[in-house]
C-alpha cells in the first residue's frame, strides 16, 4: 500500500470521527440550549493551526538549509582533496607527479565546466566524472614507492583519494531534491489552511484587515519559495557554487 493511500485514508478517517461525532452531538442537544453559554473555540483552533504550521514550516526551512550547507561543505571537502593530491605528489619523480596532476586537472575541468550543468539541470552525476576520479585513484595506487620517505607519503595520498571519492558521493546524494512528496503535501495545504483560516474570524474589508490579510499570505508564499529555492542546492535561485575548486584550481 502506497504512503499516499494510507495518508488519504488516515485523513478521510479523521475528519470522518471528527463529523460523526459533531452531528451525534447535536442531535442530543436540547430546544433549550442556550449557544451563548457554550465557549466559542473558533479562536482557539485558528490559534492552534497557525501554531502547529509554523513548527511544521520551520522544520522544513531548518532541514533544507542544513542540507544546503551540507552540500557546500562536500563541494569544499573534494575540491581540498583533490588539492592535496596534487602537491603531496611533488615528493614522487616527475613522470608519475605530472601524470598524477594531469588527471586531477582534466577532473577539476570537466566537474567545472561539463559536469557541473549537468547536476543542476538533472539533479545527477556523470559517468564521465566518476571514470576521470577513477583514473586519478589508479594513478596513484599503481605507483610502488622507492625508499622509506616516498612510502611515508603513499598512504596519505590514497587516503586523499578516497576522501575526494567519498565526497563525491555525497555530492551525488546533495544534487537531488531532499524533502519528500508527502511534506510538500503538507506544506502546500498547510500553508493555504492557515490563509483559509481567516475567513472564520469574518475579516472584514478595512484598510488595516486587507493590509493584514496580504501581508500573511505574502509571508507564506515567501516561505514555501525559500524551501523550494534550498531545497535543490545546486541548481535554484541561490545554487551551491563550485568556488572551491576555482579557489584551489585557479588555472581552471
Amino acid at each position: 500500500m502506497s504512503q499516499w493511500l494510507v495518508l488519504t485514508i488516515a485523513m478521510a478517517a479523521v475528519c470522518g470521527v471528527v463529523l460523526t461525532i459533531t452531528v451525534l452531538k447535536e442531535r442530543r442537544i436540547g430546544e433549550d440550549d442556550d449557544p451563548s453559554e457554550t465557549p466559542d473555540v473558533i479562536e482557539y483552533l485558528t490559534m492552534m493551526v497557525g501554531v502547529v504550521y509554523a513548527i511544521v514550516l520551520g522544520l522544513a526551512i531548518a532541514g533544507v538549509w542544513e542540507a544546503r550547507s551540507t552540500a557546500e561543505d562536500t563541494v569544499r571537502a573534494e575540491a581540498q582533496a583533490l588539492h592535496e593530491v596534487s602537491e603531496r605528489a611533488r615528493v614522487w619523480p616527475a613522470p608519475v607527479r605530472d601524470t598524477i596532476r594531469a588527471d586531477v586537472n582534466s577532473y577539476v575541468d570537466y566537474v567545472v565546466h561539463k559536469e557541473w550543468p549537468v547536476m543542476a539541470e538533472r539533479g545527477e552525476l556523470t559517468q564521465r566524472g566518476g571514470d576521470l576520479l577513477a583514473k586519478v585513484r589508479t594513478d596513484v595506487m599503481e605507483y610502488h614507492p622507492r625508499d622509506d620517505f616516498e612510502r611515508e607519503s603513499y598512504q596519505p595520498l590514497v587516503d586523499q583519494v578516497a576522501a575526494a571519492d567519498s565526497a563525491r558521493m555525497a555530492r551525488a546524494d546533495a544534487a537531488d531534491s531532499t524533502l519528500p512528496g508527502v511534506v510538500w503535501f503538507g506544506l502546500i495545504i498547510g500553508g493555504a489552511i492557515s490563509i483559509g483560516v481567516m475567513y472564520t474570524l469574518q475579516i472584514r474589508r478595512s484598510g488595516r484587515e486587507m493590509l493584514m490579510a496580504g501581508l500573511f499570505s505574502a509571508l507564506i508564499a515567501f516561505l514555501l519559495f525559500l524551501v523550494w529555492d534550498f531545497d535543490a542546492p545546486f541548481s535554484r535561485g541561490l545554487p551551491a557554487a563550485a568556488d572551491p575548486f576555482l579557489q584551489l584550481f585557479p588555472q581552471k
